[in-house]
């Protein structure tokens, strides 16, 4: 699995490191998100799917 975030289309919500901060973060300048682990432990899949469907901007990719 590999994690991809564009933060252009981000508009800072913070549902992502809410969600499982140990993959996610955020700017504290302006809010976006940062990925922390673009490949992150299967223990995180689950979290990180869920970070994917909250994201208001659909900013985040998954990809398996």
């Amino acid at each position: 699995m590999r994690v991809q975030a564009d933060t252009e289309k981000c508009v800072g919500a913070g549902q992502c490191a809410m969600v499982v901060p140990q993959v996610f973060d955020q700017n504290d300048e302006d809010g976006t998100v940062i990925v922390l682990q673009t490949e992150p432990a299967s223990e995180h899949a689950d979290a990180v799917a869920e970070a994917v469907m909250l994201c208001p901007a659909q900013a985040i990719q998954l990809h398996e």
